[in-house]
């Protein structure tokens, strides 16, 4: 497994990868329509390429014999809690494949992203998750995560409770 930081030239594996992990993920709780337009829009080559060139935001690719099958994005947080302070980092994103989780995959790619997050020394992290997402729930606890708020994450005409979590500096 080789983990590395993904450059501009990976939008479109970094497109095809988020799409399909999303869908292994959370495919079943919404509308084909919905599900489709969310990703065409969320997923797409040139939001990816976007936020590739942002250096607010970092992103890994962990890669198995050269195939991408796993990915974390960190960046400023955006989360909606009134808490939320400039300079405050939140993990993204983080997704491995189904057939590829375990193994500590999902460790090397979460401790990648806080590595970054942490660079220029401690400050208030930011993780949002799905509210039936249970063992990401306990992963985050077991790394300090503290549950703050939640909110309505909008895919179509469904709305999935999300989780807000926060480590405080």
């Amino acid at each position: 497994m080789q983990l590395r930081r993904a450059v501009p030239a990976d939008a479109q594996a970094l497109s095809t990868l988020s799409a399909a992990c999303f869908t292994q993920t959370f495919g079943h709780l919404y509308p084909p329509q919905d599900l489709s337009h969310f990703l065409d829009e969320a997923y797409a080559v040139t939001a990816w390429a976007s936020l590739l060139s942002d250096p607010a935001y970092a992103t890994w690719l962990l890669e198995s014999g050269g195939i991408a099958i796993g990915y974390a994005t960190a960046g400023t947080c955006a989360l909606p809690h009134a808490d939320v302070a400039p300079g405050d980092g939140e993990l993204k994103r983080l997704y491995v494949l189904r057939e590829h989780q375990g193994g500590g995959r999902g460790s090397r790619l979460f401790d990648a992203a806080l590595a970054w997050l942490l660079r220029d020394g401690p400050r208030t992290l930011w993780i949002g998750v799905w509210s039936e997402n249970f063992g990401a729930q306990r992963f985050y606890a077991r790394h300090g995560f503290e549950r703050v708020g939640a909110y309505d994450f909008v895919v179509g005409s469904t709305r999935d409770h999300e989780l807000i979590l926060r480590r405080t500096a």
